[in-house]
């Protein structure tokens, strides 16, 4: 008999069993694909927001067509939030200045609203952890697990994958069944 280790991953499940497996095997690949990952739940989202005084928009563009422009616009004229644009590039975004970093800003934010890439999420936690943000809320369709558990594991709050305009207006009785803004605040729904 030969005397080979083989590598084995050990996997925590959804049930909270944890099995080792091995490391090369199609199982175990696509076990370390899924998101395992929880963030706060629908209630500590809103208390988030309800709490929250300013934002930071890092990745903010100044064109109309990107989505960090759209939710800038929704924060500046729906909400009471002190809304500030983080890029480096920009000088001046929807009339308000563009600050080229968090360490710029005239105030500590209470959420650092995230428009990057997922490889650039460690990096705008190191700058939120640096300037003692609270917060850091990541847009939707952006995903960065071990940025996420490094956050937490270093006193951040982290929202990922959550549009911070979607579920403003949520929560605030400003969305349609379609996702469409009603400017109507009604538990009834109209039929047309």
């Amino acid at each position: 008999m030969s005397d080979t280790t083989v590598d084995t991953v050990s996997t925590r499940l959804a049930n909270g069993l944890t099995c080792a497996l091995p490391a090369a095997s199609p199982l175990a690949k696509l076990l370390r694909s899924q998101r395992t990952w929880e963030g706060p739940s629908a209630k500590e989202r809103l208390q988030i927001l309800r709490t929250a005084k300013s934002v930071a928009i890092v990745g903010a563009s100044a064109n109309p067509a990107r989505s960090s422009y759209f939710v800038g616009t929704y924060l500046q004229q729906s909400s009471d939030y002190r809304v500030y644009f983080v890029n480096p590039n920009a000088t001046e975004i929807l009339g308000q200045p563009a600050y080229p970093d968090l360490a710029s800003l005239p105030e500590v934010p209470d959420i650092v609203d995230v428009f990057r890439k997922p490889a650039d999420i460690p990096a705008v936690i190191d700058d939120a952890l640096a300037v003692g943000a609270p917060v850091v809320w990541v847009q939707l369709g952006i995903w960065n697990e071990d940025a996420a558990r490094y956050g937490e594991e270093n006193g951040l709050t982290v929202v990922m994958d959550r549009c911070i305009k979607i579920e403003h207006a949520r929560f605030h009785g400003g969305l349609h069944l379609m996702g469409f803004d009603t400017g109507q605040i009604s538990s009834r729904r109209t039929l047309r």
